[in-house]
């Protein structure tokens, strides 16, 4: 008789525990490394805040990565936003999470009183049929046991894709990209997580994060799985 068994999504070997996604060696390959609490750049030490940040800080206040944009990770969020594999969602939700927890240890994360994820604009979820960030946030929303909002952030701006553009032009291009739902005003967060799989300049957070301090959000954390 044959017995189907769950295989890491990296290697293919048999996972001893199906819900992880990863075997323990592809999870160690993985590379976790000291940074900014602030903005998620390499630091030679984990600290709050870096030189960067004290002359000019990002609209949020806190940050959480996995990894950097490397090889195995860099492979399965490829393959997680280009090649339609959303069932990787649970592994790289898993990732994030646990980055979660370690940061509460490293950087003094409190967690926050619900979860957001970055929109995409509705034709580029079309075709994608899915956006990663939204599947990543339901996980994490239910580990944590924090509520999810889905439907308070929208994206209106049809932005071009950021690959290769400059810091400056990135800024530019988000914009007046987002808007925020009247939805907002039935809570009364005073913090919030807003979720991305991968955070470059940040210009996207940093335009989302404007929008909601003019919401009278006081604290505002970014979860990505890695910072390139």
């Amino acid at each position: 008789m044959n017995i189907l068994r769950a295989c890491c999504v990296q290697c293919q070997q048999v996972l001893a525990i199906a819900a992880h996604g990863l075997c323990c060696r592809c999870y160690r390959n993985i590379p976790r490394y000291s940074y900014c609490g602030r903005c998620g750049s390499r630091l030679q030490e984990n600290a709050p805040i870096c030189g960067r940040c004290l002359r000019q800080k990002p609209n949020w206040d806190q940050i959480v990565v996995a990894s950097e944009y490397r090889k195995p990770l860099s492979d399965l969020i490829h393959r997680f936003k280009f090649q339609n594999q959303f069932w990787l969602d649970r592994t790289l939700a898993r990732l994030l999470y646990l980055a979660i927890r370690q940061a509460k240890r490293t950087h003094g994360i409190a967690l926050p009183e619900a979860v957001f994820s970055v929109p995409l604009y509705h034709t580029r979820q079309w075709q994608r049929n899915y956006n990663q960030a939204d599947l990543l946030a339901r996980y994490l929303a239910t580990y944590l046991r924090l509520p999810y909002h889905a439907d308070v952030l929208w994206r209106v701006k049809n932005t071009p894709s950021q690959r290769g553009l400059s810091a400056k032009a990135r800024r530019l291009n988000m914009e007046n990209a987002f808007t925020i739902s009247n939805k907002i005003t039935q809570f009364s967060y005073g913090s919030v997580a807003l979720v991305d799989d991968v955070i470059t300049t940040g210009s996207t957070l940093n335009e989302i994060a404007k929008q909601l301090r003019q919401q009278g959000i006081a604290h505002i954390q970014v979860w990505g799985l890695c910072k390139t």
